[in-house]
C-alpha cells in the first residue's frame, strides 16, 4: 500500500507538473499542436523590440530628415534582441540597449549565431546601467552614440557580439546567403527617396566578417526586406517609378544573389500595394508569404498577410490570397501554408506576436507589455538550424565595365497594335538618374506633374528587322528603353528599368511581353542581331545628355514662337514667354498643363498604347513641323525639342534646383473681394502658375485680363459668362486704378523675392545648404566648401556626383 501510495503520489506530482508546463507556455492549442507538427524543434524563436519610426512610410525608419540631419528617422532610444522559449514562456534578453535600436534578426544556418541590425547608444549610459553590450563581447566600447544602423553578430548565448559594419550610413535588413556572405540594404548607394525627404537603401553584399563590400543594384529608389529562395535565388520589394505613378508601382522580384538576373516575381502589372517581408513557404511550391501593406504602405511595413502563388506568372491578381482578418499584422515567418509566426497589433499597438493559420486565426503567444505604443515587436524567427540553399555560382565580371542585353523581337508585346514589323527602327537608351537630396513629397522644381528624375540621353543602338537588338550597355546603372521609328518618335516606352551587372548578358523577350511567354533557346542562337559583336551605343552628336528647359529649349522657343505667343499678343490664348512664374517659366506651364501639347505619361499607371505618350503623342511636335504658320525649327531645333519631350520634358536640368527657386505669389484678397468676387467667388487663385509673371509684373495675366483694352489690357473679364450677353467688365479702366496699382505691388514683391532667392538658371544662383551638405558628405564638394561664398558649378557637381556612382572595373 505504501509503495502504491508513493506511486500515485508520483503520478500526481508529475501530473501537476505537466499542467504547470502546460499553464506557463505561451498561447494555447494553436501553439500546441504547432508544436507537436510544423513547428517541432522549435524551443525559442527570437525576435526584435524597439519603437517604431517617427514617419508614416513603410520605409523611412532610418536616416535623418533631409533639411534636418538632427532630426532622425527612427524611433525613440531602446532595443532589444530578445529570445523567447515557446515551451516554457521564458524570455531571454541577448542584447539590451537602453539607448539604442535593434532590428532585423537573421538566425545562421546552425542557428548558433544571429545577425543583426544595431544602432548603438551612448556608452556611458550603458556602462551605467551595467549593460555594455560591447564590453560583455570583449570589445572596445566606442565612446559616442551612433545615428546610423551597422550589422552586428552575436551568439545565440548572447556572448561574443561583434561589429561588421561601420561608417556613415546605415546597414540594415542583412541576411545569411549559403555560401558564407551576407547580403543586406544599406544607404551606402548615396541617394535619397525621389518623393520624399529621406534616404534609399538598395541591395549589397559582403564577406562573412563584413569586408569586401560591394553593391548589386542600381536602383535610384528602395530595395527591401531581402530572403533566400529554395533555389538559391533572392526574392526582395523593389520600389521604382520610371516614368509610373511614385506611389502605385512596389511588388516582388527576384535575382540572384550575385545581382544578375534581375526578374519581376510577383505583381508589377498589377499596382496599389506594397509588398514587404516575402518568405517562401516551406513544403509549398512556387508560393510564398508576404506582407501586402495598404495603397503607399504603412509604417513599419503593416498590412495584411497574404500568400501569393506564382506558378500561374507574375500577373495573375487572382494567385494572391488574402489570409489575415485585418490589415495590422507584420513580418511573418511560415511553417507552412497554415502556421504562421506574426507580428501584430492594432494601430498603435505593436506589441504582440501571434500564431496564424491559413484562415486568418490568430493566438497570441507573447504580448511585449500592456500599452504597447511605446515599443513594438518586430521580426520574430525561429531559434534552430536550416537548411542551406542551393549556391547559384556568380555570374558577373567584375573587371568588366559593361553587360550585354539581347532583345529577340520588339515586336512581341502587350499593347503593339497596329504596329507593323520593321516600323522600329532603333532603340533610345536612357537613364534616369539618381537624387543626392530631396525636400518635397512631388516633383517640383524638376517638372510640373511629369517625372521626379532627370533622365540622361546616353544615344541609340539599331533594331534588325525582324525586331531584334544586340548590345552593349553600362554596368550597373538604371536603363530604360525608347523604340523609335523611321522619323525617331516614340512607338512604345519601357517604364521600369533594368540594371545589368558587369559582365553579365541577359535578355527579354520583348517589350512589355506576358511574363509566361518564351522563345525557344534556339531562336536566340540565330536572331540576326546575333550574328555579329553586341552593339555600342551611338551617342547622339550636339545635344545635351541631360536637358535644362530654360538653357535648351526656351531659345528655340524664342527664335520662332514668342513673337505670336507672349505679352499683350496672346494668340491662341497661348503663352509661350520665358518669363518666371512662381515655380517655373510661362513656357514650361503652358507646354506641361496644355492637354496634349506634351504627352509624357509619368505619375501614372504604365504600360501605354503604342504611340500614346512621348514625342509621337505631343502635338508640339506637329506645331513644329513647318506646317503652323511660320514656325519652322531647323531639324537639329526639331531633334531638340524631340529629345528634350523623350527624356523627361524636365524644366530644371540639375537637381541643385530641389528646394529652391519657388516663392508665392497672390492677388490681394480685399482687391479680390471687391472687384473679383462676383465672377470668380473667392478671386483669382493664388498660385496659378500662368497668372503671375514675376520677370515683368505688368504681363502678368491676373492684371491684363481684367484691365481694359483702352488701358493697355487684354480686356477678356466679361459682365457674363453667357457668350451672346457678354460685354467687357472693365474691372481696371487704367493702370493709374488704386486696386490695380495694389495687386502689381504684390506681384512685384514676388518678383522681388525670387530675385533674392535666385532660381536655379538665375544669374548668382547658389543651392540650398542641404545640397551642398550632402555633396560634401559624398566627397564630391571638399569639407572647406563654403556655401555661401565659394564659387560652384552645380551643372557639373551634379555630374561629377553620378559619375562617383558609376562601376569601376576591378582588376582580378
Amino acid at each position: 500500500m505504501k509503495a502504491a501510495s508513493c506511486l500515485l503520489s508520483m503520478f500526481f506530482a508529475l501530473n501537476m507538473l505537466a499542467v504547470a508546463a502546460q499553464a506557463a507556455r505561451p498561447g494555447g492549442a494553436m501553439l500546441g499542436a504547432a508544436l507537436e507538427g510544423p513547428m517541432s524543434g522549435v524551443d525559442e524563436i527570437v525576435f526584435a523590440v524597439r519603437a517604431p519610426g517617427r514617419d508614416g512610410h513603410w520605409y523611412a525608419n532610418f536616416g535623418y530628415w533631409a533639411s534636418n540631419e538632427q532630426q532622425m528617422m527612427y524611433g525613440e532610444g531602446g532595443g532589444q534582441l530578445c529570445a523567447l522559449n515557446l515551451r516554457t514562456g521564458a524570455l531571454r534578453v541577448i542584447l539590451d540597449d537602453p539607448e539604442g535600436g535593434v532590428r532585423d534578426p537573421c538566425v545562421h544556418y546552425d542557428a548558433k549565431k544571429i545577425l543583426f541590425s544595431y544602432r548603438r547608444g551612448e556608452s556611458k549610459s550603458l556602462s551605467e546601467k551595467g549593460s555594455d553590450p560591447l564590453s560583455q563581447g570583449g570589445l572596445t566600447p566606442f565612446r559616442t552614440e551612433s545615428k546610423y544602423y551597422h550589422l552586428y553578430e552575436i551568439n545565440a548565448d548572447g556572448t561574443g557580439l561583434r561589429q561588421l559594419t561601420d561608417g556613415p550610413w546605415d546597414d540594415i535588413e542583412p541576411i545569411y546567403l549559403p555560401d558564407g556572405d551576407i547580403l543586406f540594404c544599406s544607404s551606402r548607394c548615396k541617394r535619397w527617396v525621389q518623393c520624399w525627404h529621406t534616404h534609399v537603401a538598395v541591395r549589397y553584399r559582403c564577406d562573412a566578417d563584413g569586408g569586401n563590400l560591394r553593391i548589386l543594384s542600381s536602383n535610384v529608389e528602395q530595395d527591401n526586406t531581402p530572403w533566400m529562395l529554395p533555389d538559391g535565388r533572392v526574392l526582395y520589394m523593389r520600389w521604382e517609378y520610371v516614368d509610373r505613378s511614385r506611389v502605385r508601382y512596389h511588388h516582388l522580384w527576384t535575382s540572384n544573389p550575385d545581382g544578375t538576373g534581375e526578374m519581376i516575381y510577383y505583381g508589377n502589372m498589377h499596382p496599389g500595394t506594397v509588398m514587404l517581408d516575402a518568405k517562401p513557404i516551406p513544403g509549398a511550391e512556387n508560393r510564398v508569404v508576404a506582407i501586402f501593406s495598404p495603397g503607399h504602405g504603412r509604417r513599419e511595413h503593416a498590412g495584411r498577410v497574404v500568400v501569393v502563388d506564382q506558378k500561374a506568372g507574375p500577373d495573375e491578381p487572382g494567385h494572391a490570397r488574402n489570409v489575415s482578418i485585418g490589415d495590422t499584422f507584420r513580418d511573418p515567418y511560415p511553417f507552412s501554408e497554415d502556421c504562421l509566426l506574426v507580428a501584430g497589433g492594432d494601430k498603435d499597438r505593436g506589441n504582440a506576436l501571434v500564431l496564424m493559420d491559413g484562415q486568418g486565426r490568430t493566438e497570441t503567444i507573447y504580448t511585449h507589455d500592456e500599452d504597447g505604443r511605446r515599443y513594438w515587436v518586430h521580426e520574430p524567427r525561429p531559434l534552430r538550424p536550416r537548411k542551406r540553399e542551393r549556391i547559384i555560382p556568380s555570374r558577373i565580371d567584375r573587371s568588366e565595365p559593361t553587360g550585354r542585353l539581347v532583345l529577340a523581337d520588339v515586336n512581341h508585346s502587350r499593347r503593339m497594335d497596329g504596329v507593323p514589323r520593321g516600323e522600329i527602327k532603333k532603340l533610345l537608351v536612357l537613364e534616369t538618374l539618381p537624387k543626392p537630396v530631396n525636400h518635397s513629397g512631388t516633383m517640383e522644381p524638376i517638372s510640373l506633374g511629369g517625372t521626379f528624375t532627370l533622365e540622361r540621353i546616353l544615344g541609340t543602338v539599331p533594331v534588325e528587322p525582324d525586331g531584334s537588338a544586340y548590345f552593349e550597355v553600362p554596368a550597373l546603372r538604371s536603363l530604360f528603353f525608347v523604340a523609335l521609328d523611321e522619323n525617331d518618335l516614340s512607338v512604345k516606352r519601357m517604364q521600369s528599368f533594368v540594371n545589368v551587372m558587369p559582365g553579365e548578358t541577359t535578355s527579354c523577350v520583348g517589350c512589355h511581353e506576358h511574363r509566361t511567354d518564351t522563345v525557344r533557346p534556339v531562336d536566340f542562337a540565330v536572331l540576326p542581331a546575333m550574328r555579329r559583336q553586341p552593339r555600342r551605343i551611338e551617342p547622339i552628336p550636339d545635344v545635351p545628355d541631360v536637358f535644362d528647359f530654360p538653357r535648351d529649349v526656351q531659345p528655340i522657343l524664342d527664335r520662332h514662337c514668342v513673337k505670336c505667343h507672349a505679352g499683350a499678343r496672346l494668340d491662341g490664348g497661348v503663352t509661350l514667354s520665358g518669363d518666371r512664374g512662381p515655380r517655373y517659366s510661362l513656357a514650361y506651364v503652358t507646354l506641361l498643363s496644355s492637354p496634349g501639347l506634351v504627352s509624357h505619361g509619368r505619375d501614372a499607371d504604365g504600360n501605354k498604347a503604342a504611340r500614346g505618350i512621348g514625342s509621337s503623342a505631343s502635338r508640339l511636335m506637329q506645331l513644329i513641323d513647318g506646317s503652323h504658320f511660320d514656325a519652322r525649327p531647323s531639324p537639329h531645333e526639331v531633334e531638340m525639342i524631340r529629345l528634350w519631350i523623350d527624356s523627361g520634358a524636365v524644366y530644371a536640368g540639375t537637381y541643385a534646383a530641389l528646394g529652391t527657386g519657388m516663392v508665392g505669389a497672390r492677388f490681394p484678397g480685399e482687391v479680390s473681394t471687391k472687384r473679383c468676387a462676383r465672377c470668380h467667388g473667392k478671386g483669382p487663385p493664388g498660385q496659378q502658375e500662368l497668372l503671375y509673371d514675376l520677370t515683368d509684373p505688368e504681363q502678368s495675366l491676373v492684371l491684363m485680363a481684367p484691365l481694359a483694352q483702352q488701358g493697355g489690357g487684354l480686356g477678356l473679364c466679361k459682365t457674363s459668362f453667357d457668350k451672346e450677353d457678354a460685354r467687357p467688365a472693365e474691372v481696371f479702366t487704367s493702370k493709374s486704378d488704386a486696386d490695380y496699382q495694389k495687386a502689381l505691388a504684390e506681384i512685384a514683391r514676388a518678383g522681388e523675392q525670387l530675385d533674392q532667392q535666385k532660381r536655379f538658371d538665375m544669374p548668382g544662383f547658389r543651392p540650398s545648404p542641404h545640397y551642398v551638405r550632402e555633396m560634401i558628405r559624398f566627397g564630391i564638394l571638399p569639407e572647406t566648401f563654403d556655401a555661401e561664398a565659394d564659387p560652384v558649378d552645380v551643372y557639373d557637381t551634379d555630374r561629377r556626383y553620378w559619375r562617383s556612382l558609376w562601376h569601376t572595373p576591378v582588376e582580378l
